[in-house]
């Protein structure tokens, strides 16, 4: 996910730094929506709402070809980049568009599946925006969402750098009207949305090798440091600048930690009927 995709006033709290999209851009099906793997057959339409870049989008389009598949986002810098990716993997049957996720220019009905990938901690208004993916999704279709729940990350070994990090993106993100540990919400919010019948699970990615130490603490060693993220950090006033030097060379430390180990648990809901 990159932005809400709603249009409407809502912050994405990471902003479009490179070290951001570094990140989406290494998302698959496989990664991010294994969940939904049993639903991805051919011939589904679907739409993947804050699509970001468009790796998970274009994945799902390889997996329900020939039928339709549509990725949103609010943002055309990385919708640009999606379209780009498409190309580059001659993937004809999905089409990338910017647009507002709380009011779809769709008819009632008009996709098997609905997904969304770390969208609604970012919104205001998730049981808002999650009947809206409702109205668009046919009688006998799914609305999939999956989100981190970042109060339920843990990793070794302790670090006082870590927990201020921790401390100050949950601070940031509940600045600008989202929720950080959704993961947890999802069951309630889809539930609040009128969905009668709400499957619920959890996954986790997890971090440990020495690759994947550098891969995922430098994009958090530079995040701290230069993304919105960091600016809106101290346009709060939620931490200074020596706060976030300080995160970001905690970030560091447990890259050459060899025994280093970090785990992000997400929530996942499949919403029928």
């Amino acid at each position: 996910m990159s932005s809400t995709g709603s249009g409407t006033g809502d912050r994405y709290t990471h902003g479009h730094h490179e070290s951001v999209l570094r990140s989406h851009s290494w998302r698959t099906v496989e990664n991010s929506a294994g969940y939904l793997i049993p639903d991805l057959v051919s011939g589904a339409t679907v739409l993947d709402v804050g699509c970001g870049p468009g790796t998970i989008t274009v994945d799902i389009a390889a997996r329900v070809y020939p039928a339709r598949v549509i990725g949103m986002d609010a943002s055309a810098e990385v919708i640009a980049k999606a379209i780009e990716l498409a190309a580059e993997r001659d993937v004809d049957n999905v089409e990338f568009v910017v647009g507002n996720a709380y009011e779809l220019d769709y008819e009632d009905g008009a996709f098997d599946i609905v997904h969304a990938h770390q969208v609604l901690q970012h919104v205001s208004n998730p049981v808002g925006m999650l009947r809206e993916l409702r109205r668009v999704r046919a009688t006998d279709g799914v609305v999939a969402a999956r989100d981190v729940d970042y109060g339920a990350c843990f990793w070794y070994p302790d670090s006082a750098g870590l927990e201020r990090w921790l401390e100050v993106l949950s601070a940031v993100q509940r600045s600008n009207d989202g929720e950080p540990d959704a993961g947890r919400r999802l069951k309630a919010w889809a539930r609040d949305a009128g969905f009668a019948d709400v499957s619920s699970t959890a996954s986790i990615w997890a971090f440990n090798s020495e690759a994947d130490r550098e891969w995922w603490g430098s994009l958090w060693e530079t995040r701290m440091l230069q993304s919105a993220l960091a600016v809106d950090a101290i346009d709060t006033g939620l931490a200074s600048q020596d706060d976030l030097i300080d995160i970001s060379r905690a970030w560091r430390d447990w890259i050459n930690e060899p025994d280093g180990w970090f785990a992000m648990p997400h929530g996942e809901i499949l919403c029928r009927g």
